[in-house]
């Protein structure tokens, strides 16, 4: 967390940022992913952008990494690391309302 931009960071509000071995089937689901990809993380939550004026008193929004994917992908204890960063910073660009075409544009620039 402390390598990422922290006016991100610091602009999360009510974000639980959690891990887990898998993902759930539920979650599965909501990811919108093929069965037969890796999910690395999951945002569940509505974000910043889908917020109206009524939007209070709800449970968090949650930030899910999932543990033996993040491991497969990685070959060492720095991959680890950088695949961690770059999945909990995708993550947090959907709390703000960023879709994946964004994602990948900010991504590659």
């Amino acid at each position: 967390m402390d390598e990422l931009p922290q006016e991100y960071i610091t602009g999360l509000n009510n974000v639980a940022i959690v891990y887990a071995d898998e993902p759930t089937d539920d979650q599965v689901s909501k990811s919108e992913v093929n069965r037969h990809s890796l999910l690395l993380g999951l945002y569940e939550g509505i974000p910043l952008t889908s917020r109206g004026s009524n939007y209070n008193l709800v449970l968090p929004d949650k930030i899910t990494l999932f543990k033996r994917a993040l491991l497969t992908i990685s070959d060492n204890e720095a991959e680890l690391f950088e695949n961690i960063k770059r999945t909990l910073w995708h993550e947090i660009a959907h709390y703000y309302g960023l879709d994946h075409d964004r994602i990948d544009y900010l991504e590659s620039h």
